[in-house]
């Protein structure tokens, strides 16, 4: 990475925006960052004052790449290792000079090359250096326009296909340059688009591409019918999948590396009447390697969930639906306890993320290893704890409570929609209460909400009628801001930004234990918990409206 040249380090010392001990700490702690992250990082000033200290001094132009209308033609203008080598991005230009956004346009290193390599003058303006990254990612692609190039691949394949074969299913076309081009542009946009989940859909007249983000599914492109054929195979081929078998549903995974980042896939492919459907899950590894701290627990929440893991024995177990992020918080805390002094055995269906120090087992129903058949076999290796990725049946649940009775910390997961139903879960599995209430010491129940986007969230005053009918935890008077949904270019409109989760944790209390032996109702269960310090999902949501993390009608659609 090149050195902050020595005129905008001065910059930052005039202005006394750090002083140079914070500037020298900053320089030292670098490591692959650079100066102006690592001063974000430590708190000292905030890349947005940087900017716009510099863009003052020299009397620059300030942009906000977020907002600006940046000439994908004039970004492709030089190669992206130069980009990204000296972190700025040329954003118009014409056939004498081409405007180029720098976070250090002190640079004259830089701008000397561009005019070398481009024959025209630079004027340079201001960005930050993360607005800068993000750019370089999204318009440096060798290509005008993403859309542009949707629409070139799939006609050059529909030339193609129309030239050879009628039959849309015909298997010999999936090596073909263009789908081949086409399948890795869709896998790279939905890397890039930090998107959850990709859906390849056949429709009636033509193959429908839908990417999920934060959680809501956008409609990304269409595609002529002709090409279904080749592009579902060709990823069913990347999978490792039988692409002559379209009758059953199939499993499998394959990797990729964009952007200089490993991402794994999981697919999953469903007979439809229109053909396969394919459904592909991406697997960040550093999404299963967060801490829970920064998954949007509140501190007493955490605290509970802490003294239950840190437990030698016991159950935890995490509820909720598909895709609110339950294996993700099992991930979080078994990273917590991954020590070499433990021994650590979990057992999944499917593995999808693969940790050092672990011992991971794939479920396999064909050779009759199931979750039950796993779980017997692993408590003969002397495990301290287990990870079970779904408590399905009463064989399963029957062995994990026993596990948690006779020294193992157990973690696993329910489908349920709140803390109190998962007790009543296990008891109408046919576990015997007391059993219940001996081995299990917590319950997680989690949703999913979206992030207000922190570029255009606006902040209202609601009515106090308003609130009350949403029972609201807060007077309309003590709140000092709630803020809503906007949208900007930087959130593709939507006015939310990422998710963070919301979190109910009970604690198994001796009272809540004679409720289980007694045969007690979730409802009773819940009313006890709540008695007891218990913040339901609804109202650990309000809170993090009231902290501007989220939205009131967010935490409405996701809690209903």
């Amino acid at each position: 990475m090149p050195p902050t040249s020595s005129r905008l380090e001065r910059i930052l010392l005039d202005s006394q925006l750090v002083t140079a001990e914070q500037l020298g700490e900053a320089k030292a702690a670098e490591n692959g960052k650079s100066v102006f992250q690592v001063l974000d990082e430590l708190g000292y000033v905030t890349e947005e004052d940087i900017a716009k200290t510099v863009a003052d001094t020299l009397r620059l132009e300030l942009v906000d790449l977020g907002e600006a209308d940046v000439d994908p033609n004039a970004a492709n203008a030089i190669d992206e290792s130069i980009s990204k080598r000296y972190k700025l991005i040329p954003i118009a230009m014409d056939d004498d000079e081409m405007t180029v956004a720098m976070s250090d346009p002190a640079n004259i290193f830089a701008i000397d090359d561009l005019r070398i390599i481009t024959g025209r003058q630079i004027k340079p303006v201001v960005a930050t250096e993360s607005d800068v990254i993000v750019a370089i990612k999204k318009y440096c692609r060798g290509e005008a326009d993403v859309s542009e190039m949707m629409d070139s691949v799939t006609d050059d394949m529909e030339a193609e296909l129309v030239q050879g074969s009628d039959d849309e299913d015909d298997d010999e076309t999936v090596d073909t340059a263009p789908i081949v081009k086409l399948v890795n542009l869709i896998l790279t946009e939905g890397v890039r688009n930090d998107v959850s989940d990709i859906l390849v859909e056949p429709q009636d007249q033509d193959l429908r591409t839908r990417f999920r983000i934060d959680g809501v599914l956008h409609e990304m492109m269409r595609s002529p019918k002709k090409v279904q054929g080749g592009v579902i195979s060709r990823i069913k081929l990347l999978a490792g999948m039988d692409i002559a078998e379209r009758r059953v549903p199939q499993d499998g995974r394959f990797g990729i590396v964009v952007d200089g980042t490993p991402v794994d896939f999981r697919v999953a492919t469903l007979p439809t009447i229109y053909g396969e459907q394919v459904i592909l899950r991406l697997l960040r590894k550093e999404a299963a390697m967060m801490d829970l701290s920064d998954m949007g627990f509140l501190d007493d929440s955490l605290e509970r969930l802490r003294t239950s893991y840190m437990k030698p024995y016991g159950a935890i177990l995490v509820t909720g639906p598909t895709g609110s992020g339950k294996t993700t918080t099992l991930y979080a805390a078994l990273n917590t306890l991954n020590t070499s002094e433990k021994n650590m055995i979990t057992v999944e269906d499917p593995v999808e993320y693969r940790f050092e120090g672990m011992n991971q087992v794939q479920v396999n129903p064909r050779a009759n290893l199931t979750f039950a058949a796993a779980l017997r076999s692993i408590l003969r290796q002397d495990p301290d704890i287990i990870m079970i990725g779904e408590i399905r049946d009463k064989e399963t649940a029957t062995i994990a409570i026993e596990s948690a009775l006779t020294g193992h910390l157990v973690l696993s997961t329910l489908h349920t929609n709140d803390a109190g139903s998962s007790l009543t879960r296990l008891t109408e599995m046919g576990i015997e209460p007391f059993l219940v209430s001996s081995a299990v010491d917590c319950i997680v129940a989690q949703r999913l909400a979206r992030r207000l986007c922190p570029h255009c969230k606006e902040s209202y005053n609601p009515t106090q009628k308003a609130l009350d009918d949403l029972d609201f935890p807060v007077l309309a008077a003590e709140i000092d801001e709630v803020f809503r949904a906007r949208g900007c270019k930087k959130c593709h409109d939507t006015g939310y930004k990422g998710r963070l989760g919301l979190y109910e944790v009970l604690t198994v209390s001796e009272d809540i234990e004679k409720l289980i032996v007694a045969g007690a109702t979730a409802d009773q269960v819940n009313k006890v918990a709540i008695a007891e310090g218990m913040r339901t999902l609804r109202q650990d949501g309000f809170l993090k409206v009231i902290h501007g993390l989220t939205s009131i009608e967010e935490i409405m659609r996701v809690t209903a």
